[in-house]
């Protein structure tokens, strides 16, 4: 069970155990992160889970994938190399101490 922490735009941390094989999104939205809503239940068809992982973590976390999530992070305001879909975000073990950093606006 990794502990991931999530940061609000007002820099408000909120920290949870997450299931491993869970998502990022799914954990957010089990405990109610605010921001994070995952309207499309997990298939990266919304944006409505953009974060950006903390620099320290981009390379073990990688890359937004080619297609579907590349394609609506570039139809996201505030994408940069460090966005990722939650929803995307399959988390492990291996992810204790990740931390995804939430915009101000989710589309």
């Amino acid at each position: 069970m990794p502990k991931i922490t999530y940061i609000t735009p007002i820099g408000t941390e909120h920290c949870f155990d997450a299931d491993s094989r869970s998502s990022a999104m799914q954990t957010a939205v089990q405990h109610r992160i605010p921001g994070i809503d995952g309207d499309c239940g997990g298939v990266a068809d919304c944006g409505n889970c953009h974060v950006w992982v903390d620099q320290n973590w981009l390379e073990r976390i990688g890359p937004a994938r080619a297609g579907i999530e590349a394609e609506m992070l570039a139809l996201t305001d505030g994408s940069t190399p460090f966005s990722r879909l939650a929803c995307q975000i399959e988390l492990a073990d291996e992810h204790e101490g990740l931390v995804l950093r939430m915009p101000t606006d989710q589309h």
